[in-house]
Order: C-alpha cells, then structure tokens, then sequence
C-alpha cells in the first residue's frame, strides 16, 4: 500500500484552534473524510469527500478503496489520540499507512481555560461509556476531567460523584462550546452542579 491515511486532529471546533500542519493537509486532500460539521466547515470544491456516520465499516471500505489512488485525510475533532476514529482505523490498516496529525483536544482546551495543571488529573469519559467505581474513587485534591452525553450530562454526573463519596463542596466546571462564540464557562459546588448549568456533549471537570 504506497498511499496513506493522514489522521488530522481538528481541535474542539473554531478553525483558529487547528495547527497549520493539519490545516495544510486538509487544504491538499483530494480525498476527504471527515463529520457532517467538520466537511461543510473545512472541505473544498475538487476535493472527494465522505461523511463519517454510525456506520463505520463504510467508511473503512470507503478508505480502503481510495487509497489505490490517493492519500486519504481522515478529519477527527480534537485530537486523534483521544476517543477518536483513530482505533478503528489502527485495526483495519497496517500502522506504516496511518500518520496522525495532533490536535487540541477539548478536554486539554477545558483544563487551559480555566488555568488549571492537568499533569496530574484523571482523564474519563462518560460519553457513551460509564468509568468504574474504581477509577472515580474520591480523595481530597483529586482532579477529574470527564467528557459527558446527552443521558450523563453535568446534572447526573454531579448526582453520580456525590452518590460515590464525592465531597459536595467540590468544585465544579462545566465547560461548554468550547472555542466557539457562544462557549460558556460555569464555576460552581458539586452539590450545585446537580440542579443548575445543565449541559451535555461538553467538558467537566471536578477539583476535589
């Protein structure tokens, strides 16, 4: 296989957000996958394109077919290497065939707005998937980032911490549309956080 799958990481959403070696690579594609959101935003006319929806094997075995004759750019948002179409993509072609482009993600954008080291945080996501008891264990001091969905918004994430030992005066961020004109920013208590600011598909972060 002589082309390859560039894996570019297109940040949390504003095009100020992505590194100009990504935004290079898109630009050159002639062949461009990617979300609904992210094609409209950053495809061009000449460029063959594909959207990435529920059906993955479709867009492997669109991938696999345009690499006869071109490189393929595989957008994600944030960055590749965090819950990304990256893993499938690792089982399906041999890893010499796949350059990742890296990306900020929205969870490392989260913790720089609200000045916060993220060195030593958990990182954990309840966006399709609920993190073990094990690995939401309290301690004073800890510091847990979480990406969040539509039934484990920031209400019901609160509600789960505080029901698994969680300190209610914890502090808690709610961090969405993040880089976006309309991004919004909300500091409150733990206990807080269980009947105000609701939010999903966004970024929490608690601070024991």
């Amino acid at each position: 296989m002589e082309h390859k799958i560039i894996v570019a990481g297109i940040g949390p959403g504003a095009k100020e957000y992505v590194i100009p070696m990504a935004m290079q690579a898109i630009n050159e594609a002639k062949v461009l996958v990617g979300g609904t959101r992210a094609l409209n935003e950053f495809s061009h006319q000449g460029q063959k394109t594909f959207a990435i929806k529920a059906d993955i094997s479709a867009v492997m075995d669109f991938i696999k077919v345009e690499l006869n004759d071109n490189d393929v750019v595989v957008m994600v948002s944030g960055d590749p290497g965090y819950y990304s179409l990256l893993s499938a993509l690792r089982k399906n072609f041999p890893l010499e065939n796949i350059k990742v482009i890296p990306g900020l993600s929205s969870m490392q954008t989260a913790f720089a707005k609200i000045a916060l080291p993220w060195q030593e945080a958990s990182l954990l996501s309840f966006h399709g998937r609920v993190p073990s008891d094990e690995d939401l264990k309290y301690y004073p001091g800890r510091i847990i980032g979480m990406l969040t969905d539509n039934k484990f918004n920031s209400n019901a994430i609160a509600t789960y911490l505080i029901a698994r030992g969680w300190d209610k005066n914890a502090r808690a961020y709610i961090c969405s549309r993040l880089s976006y004109p309309d991004e919004k920013i909300v500091s409150l208590s733990l206990d807080e956080a269980q009947t105000k600011a609701c939010a999903s598909h966004c970024v929490m972060i608690v601070e024991g």
